[in-house]
C-alpha cells in the first residue's frame, strides 16, 4: 500500500509555484528594463533595510537591500505602481540615489524577516543610529556628571528588555557625548569587561560589565559598524554615525584581537569639538600674528606637526576658515573627513586605490587656491605637496614629528630636496594640548612663598629657567608669583580639569634658518637658528598658560616632559 504524503506534496507544490514565479519576475524584468535580484540567495544589509519602515515596505511591495556610497539598491514587484514611486520620492528626497531591481514575492519575504533584527531606534542611513529615547536625549542634554551616567548605565546593564543591547549601545554613546568624551574603550580582562571613556585625553573608568553582554554588544557593534561578525582574529575597522540634535557625529570603530577578547575603541568625531576658530585654539599673540600673515598669502605651505592626538586637524580646519572666500576655491583630501564645511570641496581617502598621492593628483587637476593635505605620511605625498605650495597653490598639512625644528629633518628624511622647502614652505608649527583648570574648583598657589617642598621649589626653579629663555620679553606675564593647582568637584567629574587648550611653537623661514636647512641639519640646529625669530616653545608656552592660570604644572609635564 503507498502512503499519501501530503506535507511532501505541498511542499512540492510551493517549490513548483516559488519557480514559476521567479520564472514570471524574470521576464517581466526584461519588460520592465530593470535587473532582477533572488534576495531568498543575496544577502540584505540592514542599515539598506531600515531606510524603508516596515509597514511603507510592506504596503508597496519593496525592500532596500543594498548600499554603494549614496547608492541606494531597492527590490520591488511592482515597479509602476504609485507606492514604489512614492518610494523613490521619499529616498531622494532625503540624498539617496535609488537604483530599482525586480524580484519576487517571496525574495521580499525574506527581506522583510529582517525588520524583527533591527534595533529599536530610528535608523535612518548607512550605518547611521538616531538616538531616539526620550531617556536617551535627556542624558545627552542633561547629565553632566559620570556618577549620573554610571547610574544610568547600571540601570540599562540590569534591565532583561528584548532591546537590551541596543539600549546598551545606545546610552554608552549617550554618556560618552553628554561628558564630550573623544572615544570610548570596551576592553575585555579576563574576568569581566571594562568601559573607558576619554575626557579631555585622559582615560577615566566607567564600569565593569559581564562577558555575555560583551558578546552581543560586540555583534551589535559590528553590524552598525560595516564589520564581519565571524572575524574575531584580525582587527577590522569601520564606522558609524549618531544623528542627534540636528547633528550628524560620526563614529570610527577599531576592533583589534587581544589576550581574552577583541577589544572595542569607539573614536566619537564630534562637529561640535572639531569646529574651533583660530583665535580660540590658544595660539600665542605673537605666533597668531605671524601666521595671520602667512596664511593670507597665495601661496607656499603651512605644516602643523605633532603625535596623534595632539589637534592638529582642528588647527587645520581653523586655517580653511579662517581663509574661505566666494572667491577662493578650496579643496580638502582627508582621512577621515571629520567636519563638513560649507562652501569647501571635501574629499576622503580609502583603501581601495584613492591615496592621498592620488587625491593629491587629481586636485591639483581641479584648479584649486587652497589645497588642505590631512597628512603627509611618504616621500612621493610630500614632493608633489612641496612642487603645489612652489607653484602657486597655498596649501596646509600636518607632519608627525616631536618640534616644529623636527619636521625639516623629517622632510629630508622623505626625500625633499632641502635647497628648494626655503622657498616652498612659509611656517611651521608644533603643537598639544593640556587640560584647561577646573574655574569652579581650581585653588590658588603662592610659589614665591617660603617653604621646603621640593616640588614646588622645582616648579618655581623650571618656570623662573623658561621665563628667563624667553627673548621677547613683551611675552612674560606679569604675574610670577601665583600658579594654580587642580582640585576636583562634580562640574569636572572630580579631575580638576574641564576643556582642552593648545600649547605652540612656530619657526619662519628667515635667513639664518635657510643658511642651515640646505645641509641636512639637525633638530637642535634648526632650533638653535630659530631663536633670533623670537617666537617661543611649547614649553614656554606652557609655562606662561600655568602663570595666567589656564593649566597647571602637573598638565605639562604630562604632556611634553620637563627637564631639570
Amino acid at each position: 500500500m503507498i502512503e499519501f504524503d501530503e506535507d511532501k506534496q505541498n511542499r512540492r507544490v510551493t517549490d513548483l509555484l516559488h519557480k514559476e514565479e521567479e520564472e514570471v519576475v524574470q521576464y517581466l524584468s526584461a519588460k520592465y528594463g530593470l535587473e532582477y535580484i533572488d534576495l531568498t540567495i543575496s544577502s540584505v544589509n540592514a542599515d539598506a533595510l531600515r531606510l524603508i519602515e516596515e509597514k511603507t515596505a510592506r504596503t508597496s511591495k519593496a525592500a532596500a537591500f543594498a548600499l554603494i556610497d549614496k547608492r541606494v539598491k531597492v527590490a520591488v514587484r511592482e515597479p509602476e505602481s504609485p507606492q514604489v514611486a512614492q518610494v523613490v520620492a521619499s529616498l531622494k528626497e532625503k540624498n539617496w540615489l535609488p537604483e530599482l531591481y525586480i524580484t519576487s514575492t517571496a525574495s521580499l519575504e525574506k527581506a522583510w524577516t529582517g525588520y524583527k533584527d533591527l534595533s529599536f531606534a530610528i535608523e535612518n542611513k548607512a550605518g547611521s543610529l538616531e538616538i531616539s529615547s526620550e531617556e536617551i536625549n535627556a542624558i545627552v542634554g542633561q547629565a553632566k556628571s559620570l556618577p549620573t551616567i554610571i547610574s544610568i548605565l547600571e540601570n540599562t546593564l540590569s534591565t532583561k528588555k528584548s532591546y537590551r543591547v541596543s539600549h546598551i549601545l545606545e546610552t554608552i554613546l549617550a554618556g560618552a557625548l553628554a561628558t564630550d568624551a573623544s572615544d570610548i574603550h570596551i576592553e575585555p580582562e579576563e574576568e569581566y569587561i571594562r568601559l573607558r571613556y576619554r575626557l579631555d585625553g585622559v582615560l577615566i573608568n566607567v564600569l565593569n560589565f559581564d562577558k555575555d553582554t560583551f558578546n552581543l554588544l560586540t555583534s551589535r557593534i559590528k553590524l552598525l559598524s560595516g564589520l564581519k561578525l565571524n572575524i574575531k582574529s584580525s582587527a577590522q575597522d569601520g564606522r558609524f554615525s549618531v544623528h542627534i540634535n540636528d547633528a550628524d557625529i560620526e563614529i570610527r570603530t577599531s576592533i583589534l584581537p587581544g589576550a581574552y577578547n577583541e577589544s572595542i575603541v569607539m573614536r566619537i568625531l564630534n562637529p561640535k569639538s572639531i569646529g574651533v576658530p583660530l583665535e580660540a585654539l590658544g595660539i600665542p599673540e605673537k605666533l597668531m600674528a605671524v601666521i595671520e600673515r602667512e596664511i593670507n598669502k597665495p601661496k607656499g605651505m603651512l605644516l602643523t606637526t605633532g603625535p596623534t592626538g595632539s589637534g592638529k586637524t582642528t588647527t587645520l580646519y581653523a586655517f580653511l576658515k579662517k581663509v574661505y572666500g566666494q572667491e577662493v576655491k578650496i579643496i580638502t583630501i582627508e582621512d577621515p573627513i571629520e567636519y563638513h564645511l560649507p562652501g569647501i570641496t571635501q574629499t576622503q581617502v580609502n583603501d581601495k586605490g584613492y591615496t592621498f598621492v592620488e587625491g593629491l593628483r587629481s586636485v591639483l587637476r581641479q584648479d584649486p587656491d587652497v589645497i588642505m593635505i590631512g597628512e603627509i605620511r611618504d616621500g612621493e605625498t610630500a614632493s608633489i605637496a612641496i612642487n603645489s605650495a612652489l607653484t602657486g597653490h597655498l596649501v596646509f598639512s600636518t607632519l608627525h614629528t616631536n618640534s616644529a625644528a623636527g619636521a625639516f629633518p623629517r622632510l629630508s628624511d622623505l626625500g625633499v630636496n632641502p635647497k628648494i622647502l626655503s622657498s616652498a614652505v612659509n611656517i611651521i608649527l608644533a603643537q598639544r594640548l593640556l587640560r584647561k583648570l577646573c574655574p569652579f574648583c581650581r585653588k590658588e598657589l603662592d610659589i614665591n612663598a617660603p617653604t621646603e617642598d621640593k616640588k614646588i621649589l622645582r616648579m618655581k626653579r623650571l618656570i623662573d629657567s623658561s621665563m628667563a629663555s624667553i627673548v621677547d620679553r613683551s611675552q612674560i606675564p606679569a604675574n610670577n608669583s601665583k600658579i594654580w593647582v587642580s582640585d576636583g568637584c562634580t562640574k569636572c567629574n572630580k579631575t580638576g580639569y574641564k576643556g582642552r587648550i593648545g600649547i605652540y611653537e612656530g619657526i619662519r623661514i628667515t635667513p639664518e634658518v635657510e643658511k642651515v636647512i640646505e645641509f641636512s641639519p639637525s633638530e637642535a640646529e634648526v632650533a638653535a637658528a630659530a631663536v633670533p625669530q623670537g617666537l617661543i616653545t611649547m614649553t614656554q608656552d606652557g609655562m606662561i598658560k600655568i602663570l595666567q592660570g589656564t593649566t597647571t604644572f602637573d598638565e605639562l609635564e604630562r604632556v611634553v616632559g620637563l627637564e631639570d
